[in-house]
Formats: C-alpha cells, structure tokens, sequence
C-alpha cells in the first residue's frame, strides 16, 4: 500500500505566479518581463524536482513492502515555498530579489515532509534515498539524535535531484524532512503554541514546558516500539544519518 501524499497546495498556476510578481514593489521598481519569465520557469524546475524526489519515496516505499512486508512510510506532504515567504526570506537576510539569489541561498523552496512508522524507518528511508546514483546529499541536520532545546526532532536532509529540461539536467535541492508520526504530532502542537496563539506568557512558558516533558516521555516510548517492532519484523536497522555528498 502506498502512502498518503498531501499537497499543501495544488500545481503551479502560472497565470497567478506570474500577476503576483508583477504586484511585488521592491523600492526602485518591479520586476521586468525577463524577470518574472525567469522567476516562473525556476518554480516549475523547484515543483520538477519535488515530485522526482516524492516518486523516489514512494517506488522505495512499494519495494520495502515487497521485500519486508512492511511500509515504513505512513505518509507524505509535498509544498513549494510561495512567492511571498520566497521574496520576504530574501529581504530578511539583504540579498537581491533575483533568481540567483535564490538558487544560491534558499535551499528549502521545494520541500517534502515524510511521515513514517518508526524511527528506524527514518534512517533507512533517507540512506536508501541517498545512496541512489543520481542524488546528491547537500546538508544533513539529525535533530533525533541531537533534538533542539525545545525537544524538537526530526531529520532534515537537503537533496539535491536532477530535473531534466530540454536543456539538460538541473539539479535542484529539495528539503526532506523525516520524522516519525509521534514526532510529527509533537511538532504540529509545538509549532500551533509558538506561533498561531495569544497566550500569556506565563501560559505560554507552562505550557512549553510541558511539550519539553512530552518529548521526553514520547522518546521512551518509541524506544519500546521500536524494539518490539525490530523482534517482529526483518526490515532493516539503520541508525544513522546519511553523510553529505
């Protein structure tokens, strides 16, 4: 069975892209003809690149079910960055509003969030991906191993996956993240408590707190899981992160 994906968004409409970037004021102007053509052209590679890396995930997904009986994907959400998180990203850091800028500096335009079962199941989905001859490995960051103060975790790798053109290959990063569905429930609640509430900030304290001890106590968990599951089933072992390329 393979896995649920969920778009955060649908394709691209080039139509809206383009009437968008055509409102954008940067100071001295708006973007060109030449601009925004070059703008579009780029977030048709970025989506290219995201749905080559989610079909990757998913054709791995089907061989682990045939080879063990078992999908260590539950499922997956695909989302390309807007046009105005893309530009306000920029102007945070002071770098040009230009499609260099982007590609040279931004490296989680197009993302996908893999949602699996256990936490071997992480690291062997992310080594399996990287070990695919035409995938490079730019940045790893294991949040499991090393969770954020907070008690954040997950596993994020930025790939990088070529996306042929009538021009040639271009390859383009995506950013995978990996975590398990406990660590995906944790986060979804710790990102809703930072920034969509108006919580006093003694409340808000308690509350994080508290989110620090699930963590804790979810880790513990998934340790038993994760051994029951390794007693039950041949799927392989991997505790480690894949290495940059």
């Amino acid at each position: 069975m393979l896995p649920v994906i969920l778009d955060r968004q649908n394709r691209i409409n080039t139509t809206e892209l383009k009437a968008r970037l055509s409102d954008i004021d940067f100071g001295d102007g708006t973007f060109s003809a030449d601009q925004i053509t070059e703008f579009i052209d780029q977030m048709q590679v970025y989506e290219g690149a995201m749905y080559e890396i989610s079909t990757k995930l998913e054709i791995l997904d089907s061989e682990f079910q045939v080879r063990f009986a078992h999908n260590p994907i539950h499922h997956m959400e695909r989302r390309l960055k807007s046009i105005d998180s893309i530009i306000g990203k920029l102007r945070r850091r002071n770098l040009p509003l230009t499609v260099n800028a982007v590609k040279d500096n931004l490296f989680d335009v197009a993302g996908v969030r893999v949602i699996c079962n256990y936490r071997d199941d992480v690291y062997s989905v992310a080594n399996y991906l990287s070990a695919q001859s035409d995938i490079q490995v730019l940045r790893v960051k294991d949040y499991i191993k090393n969770p954020k103060q907070n008690g954040y975790r997950s596993l994020h790798v930025i790939f990088a996956v070529p996306v042929f053109l009538s021009s040639g290959p271009h390859y383009t990063p995506v950013e995978v993240q990996l975590r398990t569905i406990a660590m995906d429930y944790w986060a979804s609640l710790e990102h809703a408590l930072r920034y969509k509430t108006d919580l006093p900030d003694s409340k808000l304290a308690e509350h994080s707190q508290t989110l620090l001890d699930c963590a804790r106590s979810l880790q513990n968990v998934e340790t038993q899981m994760q051994n029951i599951h390794r007693d039950i089933n041949g799927a392989p072992q991997v505790g480690e992160a894949p290495k940059t390329s």
